[in-house]
């Protein structure tokens, strides 16, 4: 066997335990980090088919933001396991069907002719200046800069939503206006109040006698 092809498998092999863990571990804070190690085995593959741009992209956004991201709001929120866990078993059986179905298809997909060796040889080696960043940023703002576009568009009105939504007043709900209590003065604080004091009566001081 090859070296190469020896890697592949290891990393393939590695990725896939990750990803089973994902969704069998019992605590989240192992979760997310078994998802950590199957986006970097995902990385590592993509290395091997001389995708540099999208591993190092793979590592530096999902690695180290997203799911760094992920880590903490995991780890900071009370989560409710055991109220998570409610409902595994009912839909069990649905999920089941729908995974096998998804393998099905994938084994039909690529256990026919269409992506045999035959077919699909393997790519030419490219020269040593070869820089595949420079070619996908040509791709992307020349043949493809439409869909590109309509991709951010549709991006940047997800954030405007997440942020009106977040943002949003809720008349149920009470929350804190720090610039209110910044802004607040001396005379807003605190207020005096001019009372009279209170006399006791000649007939409550007799019944006290």
């Amino acid at each position: 066997m090859d070296f190469k092809i020896a890697i592949f498998y290891f990393l393939a092999a590695v990725m896939v335990f990750a990803a089973l863990r994902v969704i069998t571990a019992r605590n989240p804070v192992h979760a997310v980090l078994f998802l950590v190690m199957a986006f970097f085995n995902a990385a590592g593959i993509w290395l091997l088919l001389q995708a540099e741009f999208l591993a190092i992209v793979l590592v530096m956004v999902y690695v180290g933001a997203v799911m760094v991201l992920f880590l903490f709001v995991v780890m900071m929120i009370d989560i409710n396991i055991e109220r998570l866990r409610e409902g595994f078993w009912r839909y069990l059986p649905l999920g089941a069907l729908i995974g096998g179905f998804m393998v099905l298809e994938m084994a039909l997909v690529l256990g026919g002719s269409y992506f045999s060796a035959g077919t699909m040889p393997a790519p030419a080696e490219l020269a040593a200046d070869f820089s595949n960043t420079k070619q996908l940023g040509r791709l992307l703002f020349t043949e493809y800069v439409y869909p590109f576009e309509l991709a951010s568009v549709v991006l940047l009105v997800a954030i405007i939503a997440a942020v009106m939504i977040t943002h949003r007043r809720r008349s149920d709900r009470k929350s804190q206006r720090v610039p209110s209590q910044v802004a607040a003065s001396k005379s807003e604080r605190l207020r005096l109040v001019n009372m009279p004091s209170e006399q006791e009566s000649p007939a409550a001081a007799a019944e006290k006698e």
